[in-house]
């Protein structure tokens, strides 16, 4: 994840870089359930209003809380499916709050209404992020559910009228780029605290409908929104966050932006994009799935590095005998391609390995999302001409999912 509102609060307030601090445990994003009430057209997990067989119990959620607590995890995101029909979730949502973890709550928010805001309320999650893909008739198309959009920001408003931190997440393509302005234009009129964008990643229905995902000029020009909201918030002292998903270029976008609109500032963000390091998926991000199989983040449900009903998630997380495990925890990562050769791959850390993987089968090969050009990342093409993807073995464990 991308915080564009801490660099642009250094910009507008610098202060002294101080020493990297590495997490004590990767954040985990814990698809507990797989059922959804919506079946929306990027659905990574690609849900559906079923029950779906040999999902995870609550004793063995408890336990994996357990392990997870002791292994120093200190973020929890409950996603879905839509997790809010797990017939436990208060309880799960309970339990981990007990212990001292961070929770996030990750839900489409057409089933938060009077029957059950006060749970959430006394759930005390530290935040809730609730889906929106445009305006009303956008959204319905994407979540193939007409009142599916009006449904959603009631449950964003009763969340924020409750004094929840609740933020809007927006998955770009080019059906719905061009209101991506109303949407932040939204988030003002209703006065919601965080907006998150994350670009369309080649997964689940996302990776079928890879043909709609937003042009890269649709993705600097949403980019270049973005900037200028969080800035104009930040000077106006008004408490918005804005964070990005799924593409780490936008560190090396917002350097570049940078340099154009505050030089004097550069040099010291440089640093600080460099400290961050981009993406962490297999190092800082984790993903266990609705049936315990443990991925290196939430789009890599097509590579399984174990189960927790096998071994704890402690232990497979720390297991580089796996070959994508060994190779995301690297320093610097195996990159080939353009990633292999740019001369920001510091900052974006490779960017996005499961879009590589999805169009070559090579997880090191440059990544197809990355929107900035040669001349921008200081690449010579002769450098990489003549290379192509070589797909190595690694211990995939396809999984099938029904549609």
């Amino acid at each position: 994840m991308f915080r564009i509102s801490q660099y642009m609060q250094q910009i507008h307030q610098p202060t002294p870089l101080g020493p990297k601090r590495n997490p004590p445990g990767p954040v985990v994003i814990w698809n507990l359930i797989r059922r959804c009430n919506l079946t929306c057209k990027h659905c990574y997990s690609i849900s559906a209003d079923k029950d779906f067989p040999n999902e995870l119990s609550t004793e063995t959620i408890f336990q994996t809380i357990d392990d997870l607590h002791e292994f120093g995890v200190p973020v929890l995101i409950l996603s879905g499916g839509e997790p809010l029909l797990h017939p436990d979730i208060f309880r799960i949502s309970a339990y981990a709050r007990a212990l001292g973890f961070y929770i996030g709550l990750s839900t489409n928010g057409t089933l938060i209404d009077e029957s059950n805001i006060q749970q959430i309320v006394d759930a005390n999650y530290n935040y809730v992020g609730i889906s929106i893909d445009g305006m009303r008739e956008t959204h319905d198309l994407f979540r193939r559910k007409q009142g599916s959009f009006d449904a959603a920001m009631n449950g964003i408003r009763m969340c924020r009228d409750q004094g929840i931190k609740v933020g809007l997440r927006f998955t770009m393509t080019r059906d719905n780029a061009a209101e991506l302005p109303e949407l932040l234009q939204l988030m003002d009129d209703e006065g919601i605290d965080k907006f998150y964008l994350s670009h369309l990643n080649y997964a689940g229905r996302g990776d079928k409908n890879r043909k709609d995902d937003a042009a890269h000029q649709h993705t600097r020009e949403a980019m270049e929104l973005l900037f200028d909201a969080c800035m104009k918030a930040v000077q106006q002292g008004r408490e918005r966050e804005f964070v990005t998903g799924n593409n780490d270029a936008d560190g090396v976008y917002l350097l570049q932006w940078v340099r154009k609109h505050y030089p004097q500032q550069a040099d010291a963000i440089q640093a600080r994009l460099e400290q961050w390091g981009g993406n962490s998926s297999g190092v800082n991000i984790a993903n266990i799935d609705n049936l315990g199989n443990v991925h290196p983040d939430t789009m890599w449900w097509n590579y399984n590095l174990g189960n927790i009903k096998e071994r704890p998630f402690s232990e497979i997380w720390m297991d580089t005998s796996d070959p994508l495990m060994a190779g995301l925890k690297a320093t610097p990562r195996p990159l080939r391609g353009r990633c292999g050769v740019c001369n920001y791959r510091n900052i974006c850390g490779g960017n996005t390995r499961t879009r590589a993987f999805q169009m070559t089968g090579d997880p090191w090969w440059e990544d197809p999302g990355c929107y900035m050009s040669d001349e921008e990342l200081g690449i010579d093409p002769a450098t990489i001409a003549g290379e192509q993807p070589e797909p190595p073995e690694m211990k995939t464990r396809e999984i099938r999912f029904a549609s």
